[in-house]
């Protein structure tokens, strides 16, 4: 989100998770962003974050990208800029797709000869594509009311397929595709979470950079400034994570 320009975020969490994440991220000024919190009583779904999302959404556009997601790859910044500018333009929904060996694991998106959008399912039994949908998308202003059309599917919850349905309803859906050379990992499960977690040992150690440093990104968007930067680092100092926020402040 912050990549894409986005500062004003809500956190929606499990009632039991809730102090937790709020003890980790506190208000969000450390990273140059504004955070707040939602509590989701029951897994009802997740298009129900619109609902529960409405007066913090107002009138604003929205993403929505889930907390187990993992995005990485080169120019992913200008993909997610244009897809912020088609949302607060009122040009309808963008969900971006991946291809995967266990499309029957995810929402699946059929194109048509053209590369064309005609269809979205939900963990189907016989995928017609190879192509998921990942956890992250973007929305005009309309989904709050969308959302409320949603009806709670056979495992009782507002599925976000049905939502991104009805934009595909009104031609108002923009898929965006992540080629092979982006990485998304989706870590739901103990396997893909040690996959995920070797995958960013392996980047970090090869290039040097970290993945989705927060205050780095803050500072490089010009939120964050200078001395806040410094007195970030020094406060972790003593561990890796401080002393590549210290080779920021000097370069």
């Amino acid at each position: 989100m912050m990549l894409a320009g986005i500062r004003d975020i809500l956190i929606i969490t499990t009632p039991e998770d809730n102090e937790s994440f709020k003890r980790l991220l506190g208000d969000g000024s450390q990273f140059g962003i504004s955070l707040k919190y939602e509590v989701q009583a029951r897994p009802e779904g997740l298009a129900q974050a619109f609902i529960i999302a409405e007066d913090f959404i107002s009138d604003d556009a929205a993403c929505l990208v889930l907390g187990d997601n993992i995005f990485y790859g080169q120019s992913f910044s200008p993909k997610l800029k244009e897809a912020v500018r088609k949302a607060e333009n009122g040009e309808g929904a963008t969900v971006f797709g991946y291809q995967v060996k266990d499309p029957e694991r995810f929402g699946v998106v059929e194109f048509d000869s053209n590369q064309k959008a005609i269809s979205i399912e939900e963990k189907p039994e016989t995928p017609k594509s190879n192509y998921a949908v990942t956890g992250l998308y973007f929305y005009d202003n309309n989904v709050v009311n969308l959302a409320k059309e949603v009806k709670p599917s056979k495992r009782g919850e507002l599925e976000i397929t049905t939502l991104n349905e009805f934009y595909l309803s009104r031609n108002n859906l923009n898929v965006e595709m992540l080629g092979r050379g982006f990485a998304w990992l989706d870590t739901g499960t103990h396997e893909s979470l040690l996959e995920a977690a070797q995958f960013v040992e392996t980047i970090e150690k090869r290039q040097g950079f970290k993945i989705a440093c927060l205050e780095e990104i803050g500072f490089n968007n010009g939120w964050l400034e200078l001395d806040k930067l410094r007195t970030r680092a020094e406060l972790m100092s003593k561990n890796s994570y401080g002393q590549y926020l210290r080779d920021i402040v000097k370069s």
